[in-house]
């Protein structure tokens, strides 16, 4: 039997099912010589389609193959998965209080429903937690790990020092009762983030698997699983709490201890010392790794590194090299500065947004409220209507050449700052909370000025970024 051969024909991406449809109609027969086919062979790593680009596999990896391994030969020593909590609605709002709210009574409901259980079941000790509990979805959310508690007749408490801040989608941060006994995947969060006042870096990327460009984005907040996809991220630091008489502990190799405010807590580098003595022998001594870490962020924006290298992105985490030149090192070094500074403080540029026009009708606290944002047209991004009083005009085309996630900067403040119900549960969830509750009326619309401003300045600095030459 002779092998078969295989033809393909690419039609593009991000079509919708019409317009695929329509390509089809259009060619009509596979003979059409428009069709173009291609014969499609596998390569070494049986890839058929998109292949990989082999210089990808020369360079060093971002992760390690173990973490925290002090000898690894990455970038970093740990990578850590977004939270996955099985219950966003119940542990996540951007009202804290109604969150507390929401909390307090699912962990009193499950409290009544572990003790019920556990006085039936002395009577039918055959009784499964299934057949047993009440699954009315307005007063709990269960999961396999609260089910398994109560089984073992464990009982929650309700803990004040839960709360963070969580990055819950690009540029769309809320709060999150971040407790172990409540997240159905807490990751390895806690040693990240042990406490909520300890400072941190993480990069966040795509994980693999997914068939949207690759972004990176940078936070200093715990961050949800699809603030990117399948969120992967690395940390500067990680921490190991420890007895504060231990704290004059042995340090490794370029580690650093916390400060005395987080005595409680070794603070190890993300960075690793594998990627620091290679750099310090290209750039110099006085090269960090907090240095690397600004350098990784930039070269992750690198335009012609994501087009490159977008069929590898797309099927393993990143691989980046040292570059040779020792100044255009450091001239990333100082982008990746100047895009973590934008993308950390990104609401505070809306005296930036130069050129868009804010037209307000009856400005009074209630008419800064939004329910959803909306285009006038689906071919019109150039105004926003932001609530019955208030739009926006002349916004610049490039503030949408910024894409995160597969989407725009601008598209995400949009979709996610809108007031949703929880169909199962009831749960409102009302961005103009987190406005009310930091007593600040325009925070909506000056978040939406901030990224339109953060777009635009981050496209004109991915634009300038020094070119390097990936492919020998």
């Amino acid at each position: 039997m002779s092998k078969a051969t295989i033809y393909y024909r690419d039609i593009g991406d991000y079509l919708s099912r019409e317009e695929k449809l329509s390509i089809i109609k259009k060619l009509g027969s596979i003979s059409n010589p428009d069709m173009q086919w291609q014969i499609l062979k596998p390569n070494e790593h049986n890839d058929w389609i998109n292949l990989r680009n082999d210089s990808f596999g020369e360079f060093i990896p971002l992760a390690p193959e173990k973490k925290f391994d002090g000898k690894t030969q990455s970038f970093f020593t740990a990578n850590v998965v977004g939270v996955a909590t099985n219950r966003d609605a119940w542990v996540l709002n951007f009202s804290k209080e109604r969150l507390s709210n929401n909390m307090k009574r699912m962990i009193a409901f499950y409290n009544e429903q572990c003790i019920a259980y556990a006085e039936v079941e002395k009577k039918n000790p055959n009784l499964k937690v299934e057949d047993f509990i009440d699954t009315d979805d307005t007063k709990i959310s269960w999961s396999r790990a609260l089910r398994n508690n109560i089984k073992k007749t464990v009982i929650h408490d309700f803990d004040a020092n839960s709360f963070y801040e969580c990055l819950y989608r690009p540029f769309t941060k809320q709060h999150i009762y971040y407790n172990k006994a409540l997240i159905e995947s807490p990751s390895i969060w806690s040693l990240i983030f042990p406490k909520p006042d300890i400072d941190n870096l993480v990069i966040c990327i795509m994980s693999t698997g997914t068939n949207k460009d690759f972004s990176a984005i940078i936070s200093d907040t715990i961050s949800e699983y699809q603030l990117m996809f399948a969120n992967q991220c690395f940390p500067l630091y990680y921490y190991e709490e420890t007895k504060q008489e231990n704290n004059k502990q042995q340090k490794m190799l370029f580690d650093s201890l916390a400060e005395p405010e987080s005595s409680y807590y070794a603070r190890r580098d993300g960075i690793s010392d594998f990627i620091l003595t290679q750099a310090r022998k290209t750039y110099g001594g006085k090269t960090s790794k907090e240095d690397i870490f600004y350098y990784v962020y930039a070269l992750l924006h690198n335009p012609d590194y994501r087009t490159l290298y977008a069929s590898d992105l797309k099927k393993i985490l990143p691989r980046l090299p040292l570059i040779d030149d020792s100044g255009d090192f450091w001239r990333y070094v100082k982008a990746g500065r100047e895009l973590a500074d934008l993308h950390l403080h990104y609401e505070d540029h809306a005296h930036e947004a130069a050129g868009v026009v804010v037209e307000i009708n009856n400005a009074v606290y209630d008419n800064y409220e939004v329910t959803k944002m909306r285009f006038p047209s689906k071919d019109d991004k150039s105004n926003i209507i932001y609530n019955s009083y208030i739009t926006l005009t002349n916004i610049p085309v490039k503030a949408y050449e910024y894409v995160v996630n597969g989407k725009s900067a601008v598209e995400w403040v949009m979709e996610r700052y809108q007031i949703t119900t929880h169909k199962e549960s009831g749960i409102v969830n009302d961005p103009n909370d987190w406005a009310r509750e930091q007593d600040k009326p325009k925070y909506i619309l000056d978040l939406l000025l901030s990224v339109i401003a953060v777009s635009v300045k981050t496209v004109d600095i991915e634009k300038g970024l020094p070119k390097v030459a990936f492919e020998v």
